[in-house]
């Protein structure tokens, strides 16, 4: 069944439009998956957001590359995904403590700690998912432009939204770290006790059980929470990071 409603949307580029009355070229949209190439919303456009003409963004003579500077590296974005249980954290604290020791300003961002401040207001519904990634997303990249080396840990289970965070954050400055530990590994450790309410049906939403995870097409850096060692990991993204 189809959904009618009115909504604000938001792009991260201008667009040239008008109102549906005034032109229908300019004033009708179609919404498509970037993936999939499937039609996904049509809708027409009452009015630009007002607030939008307010808002302007202020110079500031202090940039990324100053920053960088004053640092001694580059900032960028070290991104974590893969399911529950993986060793994402485990890695990712792993590897700020390895950057630490050679000088470098690093910050991780973790999902569970975001979820206790910052998205405190989100769940764990796809669409809230979508948001708590794209509030990590321009967090990471602020903190990036403040010259840091950013490690992110977080299931982000969509390739749509990581590839929104590679988009925004730029491709030079983004590293995509996928933690391919398979399923059988994570439900058997199972430290949160998560899979064990999830398959009791307490759960329903949680990420390769009762929601889906989309496994990165072509990740920077592919390793094995489960198999491999985590300071041969850490050593492997060292190599990759740390110029």
């Amino acid at each position: 069944m189809n959904d009618i409603g009115v909504c604000n949307i938001s792009l991260s580029k201008p667009i040239v439009c008008d109102t549906y009355t005034q032109s229908k070229i300019l004033g009708g949209f179609i919404m498509v998956d970037k993936f999939n190439h499937a039609t996904v919303a049509v809708g027409m456009i009452r009015h630009s957001l007002r607030r939008a003409k307010n808002v302007h963004k202020q110079a500031l003579s202090i940039g990324k590359t100053e920053r960088e500077k004053l640092n001694g590296h580059k900032g960028r974005v070290i991104w974590f995904t893969g399911l529950s249980g993986s060793g994402k954290s485990t890695i990712a604290n792993s590897l700020e403590v390895a950057l630490y020791a050679t000088g470098h300003r690093t910050y991780i961002l973790d999902g569970d700690n975001m979820r206790g401040g910052l998205n405190k207001d989100l769940g764990f519904t796809d669409a809230d998912r979508v948001e708590n990634i794209r509030r990590i997303a321009e967090l990471a990249k602020l903190m990036m432009d403040a010259g840091l080396i950013v490690i992110t840990a977080f299931i982000s289970p969509f390739r749509r939204e990581r590839e929104m965070a590679r988009e925004l954050i730029g491709l030079g400055n983004f590293i995509e770290v996928y933690v391919n530990t398979p399923l059988e590994v994570c439900e058997q450790r199972d430290v949160k006790g998560l899979y064990k309410k999830a398959r009791a049906g307490q759960l329903p939403n949680l990420s390769g059980i009762g929601s889906a995870y989309e496994p990165p097409l072509t990740p920077d850096i592919i390793v094995n929470g489960g198999d491999e060692d985590v300071g041969e990991i850490v050593n492997k993204i060292v190599l990759q990071t740390a110029a």
